[in-house]
């Protein structure tokens, strides 16, 4: 009896790990809002990696995180890096382009929970007295990526996160504070 169960859990963890196996190689998350402020100054706020925390989905999970900055404060080749609690967890982003007023784009690498590099995007386009802002993070999965793909929906939930970024940014250029 013992037997047959050890071989069924055997045969549920080879499944797994094929299934796995099989889960697409790339990701891709992207979400986009109107933000009501123009596009120089939303790029303002994307671009200047020390306005971050400002607005920033992650910050509120962990106030006492530790942050970083190297380089200049905005534009390519700024830096922010950041260790926290597990909600955060540890990484270090940094402006690889940065197109006035229209793009920003970063280099994401995770070191905690786990090792991930990632490319986020954000495209900034007027929108009658707004901005259109499309926020996206794409990269490839490794094996541990595609079996936490199997157990969450990362696109439910980093696209939530950015949504609440929106949210935020949209707060903070009305000089509200964020909820």
């Amino acid at each position: 009896m013992i037997k047959k169960i050890l071989l069924a859990l055997v045969a549920i963890v080879v499944v797994f790990l094929v299934v796995a196996a099989l889960q697409p190689e790339d990701f891709r998350v992207s979400r986009s809002a109107t933000i009501a402020a123009p596009p120089a100054t939303v790029f303002e706020q994307v671009n200047n990696l020390q306005k971050w925390n400002a607005w920033s989905p992650w910050a509120r999970l962990d106030p006492n995180a530790r942050n970083t900055f190297e380089g200049p404060p905005a534009g390519v080749g700024a830096a922010y890096g950041w260790a926290g609690n597990s909600e955060v967890g540890e990484g270090k982003m940094t402006i690889t382009e940065s197109q006035p007023p229209d793009r920003v784009v970063m280099r994401l690498e995770f070191v905690k929970p786990f090792v991930a590099t990632s490319t986020t995007e954000f495209t900034l386009k007027p929108e009658g007295p707004g901005t259109a802002m499309t926020w996206s993070m794409a990269g490839k999965n490794n094996f541990v990526g595609k079996c936490m793909s199997l157990m969450m929906n990362c696109d439910k939930m980093v696209g939530g996160q950015f949504e609440q970024g929106f949210s935020n940014l949209n707060a903070v250029l009305a000089g509200t504070p964020k909820s």
